[in-house]
């Protein structure tokens, strides 16, 4: 008996989707069908965009910091006798937000925007006649290439730096900013998604 209605159910439910059913249903009827199917399909193509930006973003937060400086830039870095407004007119012409202050190989300090401000004009000292080693951060935070950027990321909203030298057996790697690891991050997915939005808007 209840094979019989399993059929029997079956059998009415494709006679239902047929052909013949859709040509003797009502225009209205058809219409509302179809934007139920199109809501259905931008509905789902949604859901399957944010599930790739999720599982990319958290793939990419485990990766080691190394992969984001291997394509990077060379540090700018300067040192400790130069003036502070060489240090400026340096990080104004290279578009960046900090310089790594070096003695030889030997990291000293970073001296970054914030610095310049607070530490120089905040005091009121001649940018013209100040040493940066003078209003450097010394001895700044660094942390190994292993680290993940999910790691750095923390550690950057945690303690509020802007700016992360890379070190490695006393070596300087790299300097990433929180907007390379944010830029890093999201570069590829919104590619992706872009793709996904188009693919909808076609369909």
């Amino acid at each position: 008996m209840r094979k019989l209605r399993y059929r029997s159910g079956i059998g009415i439910g494709f006679a239902l989707l047929s052909p013949a059913v859709f040509a003797a249903m009502p225009e209205e009827v058809l219409t509302t069908i179809s934007v139920v199917f199109t809501y259905m399909f931008i509905a789902f193509v949604i859901v399957i965009i944010v599930a790739v930006y999720f599982m990319r973003s958290r793939d990419k937060r485990r990766a080691p910091l190394k992969r984001i400086f291997e394509e990077r830039e060379a540090i700018h870095s300067v040192g400790p006798d130069t003036l502070v407004t060489v240090c400026v007119r340096l990080m104004t012409a290279e578009k960046i937000g900090a310089l790594v202050v070096m003695d030889g190989e030997r990291l000293m300090g970073i001296f970054t925007e914030r610095d310049a401000l607070n530490k120089v004009l905040g005091r009121g000292l001649d940018p013209g006649s100040t040493k940066v080693s003078e209003v450097m951060t010394k001895d700044p935070y660094c942390i190994a290439s292993t680290t993940t950027v999910s790691e750095a990321m923390e550690l950057i909203t945690k303690r509020r730096f802007r700016h992360l030298p890379i070190v490695e057996n006393g070596k300087v790697l790299a300097v990433l900013s929180s907007g390379d690891l944010t830029h890093w991050l999201v570069k590829d997915q919104l590619g992706e998604v872009q793709e996904l939005v188009d693919l909808a808007a076609r369909s």
